[in-house]
């Protein structure tokens, strides 16, 4: 009886002491005892931050051996093992390490915009391999990210399949409004500006909008913290355009609350080449400048931030088509109209774009359980696209757009020790004023916007492994246009009786009319996050989202010159909805990890635009490309793996598969991305200047999966009119990529060190096409780059 006795009390204290759970808490400072706020504490499956004075509380930690993991930006890390057997307080003190600003690649973290989808971040090192390049470039490291191109500079990212207005990108806590319902009009961001760029795939970031049906690309500036000062500078030089970039940054701040962050960022590149040709007007430069002054105390912080992009792309001479004629001879002659020697002068077509942002913010916070933060934003954005034309107009733009942008924004947070919330309202006022002296008739016509809107999110931990959040949001949204029509036009889409409320006067062959449209929206999104043992992650989510047609969707009217195509809107369009399911398993050993990520996206109402046909004008017969709805389906998986071959070697494989079904008319979806496969490896000795040596591969499959939407038209040959199929349907076959990537690291003079890196795309210069790029009908993708970079922190 004894024994039994003794045997149920060690039963009981065993049972005890592992389910017991305690308390850690501490401080986190500088080892000058300055407080480091908002330090990421990670101890064993729970992540906690500490508070403006640097202090932190992790509650219900298990007992037994766990991992202390302490990060901030700028700083040392540290990274060590406890035994947990009581509460306990372990404060850290962190060094500086300006060099530790250099993380790589795409990581793994806790989510901090949404917990029920896995969010996948873009380090600064890798961010500092595109100096030279575009955002949309830089994001294509993310697996299920590719891009639509118009040439080699203008890069728009494709999240899943979407793209356009569906796909929101957010610079510092602002949502770019730059004209983005264009396919050729790039995001108007200095990837230079970026500390850390973060992707959400799919409708869950309620907190930014409702509208973004294929996902967020959330960017954050780099920013300096108490008592410090550091800079960057990047300086890249490229082989193909014979030009490069260079970028430096500023980062102070002092002990008594103030910093300021300041970067400028200035390229200038010629003709790219094509591995058999030039290029021809494919040159571009950039001047941009991003700055911001902060002022932070324990209970409130308040900050002003401006930025200025602006830009000169040059578009490919050869892509400027004067007729139907052009197009047929160019997609089948596969070599340029228009091949001249090298240049670095930019001439029509191109495009003059200029982007400003400015915006200012106040926080009020109460202890580490809530903060309630005021912001206004204001844009400017001014697009001028240059045709080839002829005499005075030369000089002329053909498209002349300002778009003014003023945005009001308030968000509640509030956290407890197993649950947090946050909700917040904005309202917005766009006006967009299309410039009448381009003596065309503008493609986008002047008008106003007026969006308001509401959200909450609530998420609850019901364990350290088990995190449920949902959110719901409203939104409101007026359009009023002002556009003149042609009455031709008018009768032939049908509006004579459906829209003659519209109609406010004529002049001459037109009518003038005043369309004005008003939505309700509502989204949703509810999922959870369940942390498994053995180092297993499974995210699921579901969501609902509403998007409202576009300017270009809704009023789009003639011939768009940057495109040489014409292009008609569609005043019936209703709101697209869209329902996604998407799961993530993450598992990890030791040496090997991998993420699989499948998702459906059923879309009601699907926005796309196709082509239809031509249409004759006094210029000549150009493809008529019309906006049109229907019921659409996406399903597709990404996919990523790493794998540590040695101490020295590491694997990285990464596979992006969508297949988009128009579910009306039982056809495959136009523009959606091939699979594509990439492989790469890496050698890495940290002990030898850092040495770096990467090799990549990249395998783009022929997309199968397309409608076909050829057309016939005649064409001149010999004097006669000749019958001809114009194929603008067929995708370019598959090609196979192969990139090299090198780097060390000198130091140079105290805290100086320099980073020396030399790369190669293209190595084999292989001549191919993408199907998601919209001069493939005209040219090659461009071919062999050499790039040295310079990387310089001190």
């Amino acid at each position: 009886m004894q024994q039994k006795k003794v045997f149920l009390y060690c039963v009981l204290f065993y049972c005890g002491v592992g389910f017991a759970q305690f308390r850690v808490n501490g401080r986190v400072t500088t080892d000058k005892d300055i407080p480091l706020a908002g330090s990421h504490i990670h101890i064993g499956p729970k992540t906690v931050s500490s508070d403006d004075t640097g202090n932190y509380l992790a509650p219900d930690i298990p007992a037994g051996k766990a991992r202390i993991y302490v990060s901030y930006l700028g700083y040392k890390s540290i990274d060590t093992l406890v035994v947990i057997n009581d509460d306990l307080n372990f404060d850290f003190k962190l060094k500086e390490n300006i060099t530790s600003l250099n993380e790589v690649g795409v990581v793994r973290t806790n989510n901090t915009h949404n917990a029920s989808m896995r969010e996948q971040r873009i380090r600064q090192e890798t961010i500092e391999k595109y100096s030279s390049q575009t955002l949309g470039d830089a994001l294509k490291e993310v697996p299920g990210i590719s891009s639509l191109k118009t040439g080699s500079t203008v890069v728009k990212p494709i999240i899943n399949g979407l793209y356009g207005s569906r796909v929101a990108v957010i610079s510092n806590n602002v949502k770019l409004e730059d004209q983005q319902w264009g396919t050729e009009h790039a995001p108007n961001f200095d990837v230079n500006a970026a500390g850390k760029i973060t992707v959400i795939k799919g409708a869950s970031g309620l907190q930014y909008g409702g509208d973004a049906v294929g996902g967020l690309v959330i960017l954050e500036p780099l920013a300096s913290v108490r008592d410090t000062l550091f800079g960057k500078s990047i300086a890249t030089l490229s082989s193909n355009g014979r030009g490069g970039s260079i970028s430096s940054s500023l980062h102070k701040g002092n002990q008594y609350g103030w910093s300021w962050n300041a970067l400028g960022t200035f390229k200038y590149m010629g003709d790219r080449q094509a591995p058999d040709y030039v290029l021809s007007n494919t040159g571009n430069r950039e001047a941009n400048f991003t700055g911001d002054v902060k002022f932070a105390r324990k209970t409130y912080d308040a900050s002003i931030f401006y930025s200025f992009y602006n830009a000169e792309i040059g578009i490919l001479g050869a892509s400027h088509t004067g007729n139907v004629t052009d197009l047929y001879n160019s997609i089948n002659n596969h070599v340029p109209a228009v091949v001249n020697d090298f240049t670095y002068t930019i001439g029509n077509p191109k495009q003059q774009v200029n982007h400003q942002l400015v915006k200012a913010a106040l926080t009020r916070y109460w202890d580490d359980t809530g903060s309630l933060t005021f912001q206004y934003a204001y844009q400017f954005n001014k697009r001028r696209e240059f045709d080839v034309r002829r005499g005075d107009y030369s000089n002329l733009a053909a498209l002349d757009l300002e778009l003014l942008t003023h945005t009001g924004q308030i968000d509640y947070k509030r956290k407890s020790q197993n649950w947090a919330f946050k909700a917040g309202i904005s309202g917005s006022y766009q006006h967009n004023f299309a410039n009448p002296d381009t003596k065309v008739r503008p493609l986008i016509p002047t008008h106003e916007k007026f969006d308001t809107g509401l959200y909450g999110i609530f998420n609850y931990d019901f364990s350290d492994s088990f995190i449920v959040e949902s959110g719901i949001r409203y939104d409101f949204s007026k359009i009023d246009a002002i556009k003149f029509y042609q009455k031709s036009r008018w009768a032939e889409r049908g509006y004579d009786t459906e829209f003659s409320r519209f109609i406010f006067g004529e002049q001459s062959s037109q009518w003038l009319t005043k369309p004005s449209f008003t939505f309700h929206n509502l989204s949703a999104s509810v999922g959870f996050r369940k942390q498994f043992h053995h180092d297993w992650d499974w995210y699921a989510n579901a969501s609902l989202a509403s998007r409202n047609p576009n300017p270009s969707e809704l009023f789009s009217d003639g011939l768009h010159h940057a495109t040489g195509i014409i292009e008609l809107g569609e005043l019936r369009l209703n709101q697209e909805k869209a329902f996604k399911l998407s799961t993530t398993v993450q598992k990890k050993w030791n040496l090997f990890s991998i993420d699989i990520n499948p998702y459906l996206n059923l879309i009601q109402d699907y926005m796309f635009l196709q082509p239809v046909g031509f249409e004759t004008t006094i210029r000549g017969a150009f493809p008529v490309w019309e906006y049109r709805q229907t019921n659409a389906r996406l399903a597709g998986l990404d996919l990523h793996s790493r794998l540590q071959l040695s101490p020295r070697w590491t694997h990285d494989f990464t596979a992006a598969f969508v297949a988009g079904r128009d579910l009306s008319e039982n056809e495959d979806l136009i523009d959606m991305p091939p699979t594509n496969l990439v492989n790469k490896i890496q050698y890495a000795r940290k002990d030898w200047h850092a040495l770096v040596l990467e090799l990549k591969s990249e395998w783009v499959c022929r997309q199968n999966q397309y409608p076909m939407n050829n057309f016939e038209t005649n064409i001149i040959v010999d004097g006669l009119q000749v019958p001809v199929v114009v194929d603008i349907s067929t995708p370019p076959p598959a090609y196979h990529l192969l990139h090299f990537y090198s780097e060390v690291k000198v130091k140079v003079v105290g805290k100086t060190s320099a980073v020396i890196a030399f790369s190669v795309q293209n190595i084999l210069n292989t001549s191919y096409r993408d199907y998601l790029n919209r001069q493939r009908f005209f040219a090659d993708e461009s071919g062999r780059n050499f790039q040295i970079q310079l990387k310089i922190n001190y």
